[in-house]
C-alpha cells in the first residue's frame, strides 16, 4: 500500500493549488485504496470514499451495530442533526428546508411525484439527457394526473446561449407548461446547463423547476443559492465520497406547499421538508460519516477542486479533438462541463458499437470507462476522471483513442 501523504490544512500554503500541480494532487490520490490493474475513469456511478472517510464510516458501523436501539434512543438523532446541519452550510441553505434520504433518485422522485400543482391538460417538460428513472417520473405524471408530457432534445453540440433559448422556445411552445425537470449535469454527456437563467424565465412565466444536482453537487463549484432554485435532489455518494446510501432533498421554505407529504407521515405531524419523505429504518452509519466526507473536502478549497476535474478533462479533451472522426460531446466552455465528458466517433451512435469500444479500451488498454445511451443524436462512451486519477492517466486515454481504428 502506498503511504499516505498528509493533505494540507484549507488556510495552509498549499489551500488554492494549481489544476496542474501534479505533486499536491498525487498527495490526495495518495488518500485512496485504488484498483492495481486498471486506469479507472468511470467514477460516475458512485464516488471511492479516502481512507480517512472510510476509517469514520467503520466506527460509524461498529457503533450502530454494537449500540443500536441504546443510542438511537440516546443521542443518534442530535449526531443525525448535526449532520444535517454540517450538510445544509455547505449548501448554503438553511437545515430546515434539507432532509437526508438514500440517493437523488429518491429526492427527486418525492418532489416529482409529490408536485401538487398540476391540473388535467398541462403540460411538463423534460429532456433527453435526464436521467433515466427522473423522465419515468415525469412519464407517469401524463396517465396520473392528465397532463400532456413532452420530451425535448437539448442542442448537440451546444452552447448556453442555444440551451437558454431551447427552454425558452418550449416555454413560448407550451402556454399551459407547468412543470420543468432541469438535470444540472447531465450523468448521460457530461453537458452543464444554465440552471439559474432558465429557472428564472420559467419563474416569470408561473413555471416550477424541479433540478437534478445529484452529479454537479461536489464536481462544480456552487452552492444552492447560485441556481436560484425551490426544489432540488442532490447525491452525497458520488462526489463528496461519502458513503453510498447519501441523497439530499432540498425544497425552499415558501415552496413547501407545492410538494405533498408523503403519504406514510403523519398528516396531523410537522409540516417540515422530511414530512415530504419516509423512506423507513436507513443505513444510519453511512449519514453519520457525511461530517467526515465534508471534512475530507474542506482540506481542498472547492473552486481548485472544481478546477482540477475540469483541467481533467481538458487535457484528454484537446488531444482527442485532433483525431480524425471523434466528436466530444460537450463544449469546452467552462462553465458548460466538470470532469465528465462523453465522445463518439462519427456515425458510430449504437449501443453495441460504444459497449464494444468501451470494452476494447478496457481489454487492450486497461482503461475503464463506460457507455451510455439515451442522447438523441446516438450513444457514447463516457469518460469521468476523479481526484485521484494523474495527468498521465488521461493522457494514457487519449493514446488509446488515437490507436482506435
Amino acid at each position: 500500500m502506498a503511504a499516505t501523504l498528509p493533505l494540507p490544512a484549507r488556510a495552509g500554503a498549499l489551500a488554492h493549488p494549481a489544476p496542474d500541480d501534479e505533486a499536491f494532487w498525487a498527495t490526495v490520490a495518495a488518500e485512496y485504496d485504488l484498483p492495481q490493474d486498471v486506469i479507472q475513469l468511470e467514477n460516475g456511478n458512485w464516488g471511492a470514499m479516502s481512507r480517512p472517510v472510510r476509517a469514520a464510516y467503520e466506527q460509524a458501523v461498529a457503533r450502530v451495530n454494537r449500540d443500536t436501539s441504546y443510542y438511537a434512543r440516546r443521542g443518534m438523532l442530535a449526531d443525525l442533526s448535526a449532520a444535517r446541519t454540517a450538510v445544509a452550510a455547505e449548501l448554503g441553505v438553511p437545515a430546515d428546508e434539507i432532509a437526508f434520504t438514500r440517493n437523488a433518485t429518491e429526492a427527486l422522485k418525492a418532489l416529482i411525484l409529490g408536485y401538487n400543482r398540476l391540473t388535467a391538460g398541462d403540460a411538463i417538460v423534460y429532456a433527453d439527457l435526464d436521467y433515466d428513472s427522473m423522465q419515468a417520473c415525469m412519464e407517469s405524471l401524463g396517465p396520473r394526473r392528465g397532463v400532456r408530457v413532452r420530451r425535448i432534445a437539448l442542442p448537440e453540440p451546444a452552447t448556453r446561449a442555444s440551451l437558454i433559448d431551447a427552454y425558452a422556445q418550449v416555454m413560448a411552445d407550451e402556454p399551459r407548461l407547468k412543470l420543468i425537470l432541469l438535470t444540472h449535469l447531465s450523468h448521460r454527456t457530461g453537458l452543464v446547463i444554465p440552471v439559474r437563467e432558465i429557472t428564472a424565465m420559467a419563474r416569470a412565466r408561473g413555471i416550477d423547476v424541479i433540478v437534478d444536482a445529484a452529479h454537479s453537487w461536489q464536481q462544480l463549484d456552487f452552492a444552492l443559492p447560485d441556481l436560484d432554485c425551490d426544489f432540488v435532489g442532490l447525491n452525497g455518494h458520488k462526489w463528496l465520497g461519502a458513503p453510498l446510501g447519501i441523497g439530499i432533498l432540498h425544497i425552499r421554505k415558501g415552496a413547501l406547499p407545492r410538494i405533498d407529504r408523503d403519504p406514510a407521515e403523519d398528516a396531523n405531524g410537522p409540516d417540515t421538508v422530511m414530512a415530504r419523505i419516509h423512506t423507513g429504518t436507513l443505513d444510519y452509519a453511512s449519514w453519520l460519516t457525511v461530517p467526515a466526507a465534508l471534512a475530507f473536502q474542506h482540506r481542498i478549497d472547492r473552486a481548485a477542486r472544481a478546477a482540477r476535474l475540469r483541467a481533467l478533462r481538458d487535457r484528454w479533451v484537446r488531444q482527442a479533438r485532433t483525431i480524425p472522426g471523434l466528436e466530444i460531446l460537450t463544449p469546452d466552455d467552462p462553465a458548460s462541463h466538470g470532469a465528465i465528458t462523453s465522445f463518439r466517433f462519427r456515425g458510430v451512435i449504437s449501443p453495441q458499437a460504444n459497449a464494444a469500444l468501451a470494452q476494447r479500451l478496457l481489454e487492450q488498454h486497461r482503461i475503464f470507462t463506460v457507455h451510455r445511451t439515451g442522447a438523441a443524436n446516438g450513444a457514447c462512451v463516457r469518460v469521468t476522471p476523479s481526484l485521484f486519477n494523474s495527468a498521465s492517466d488521461v493522457d494514457r486515454l487519449a493514446q488509446a483513442l488515437s490507436a482506435v481504428d
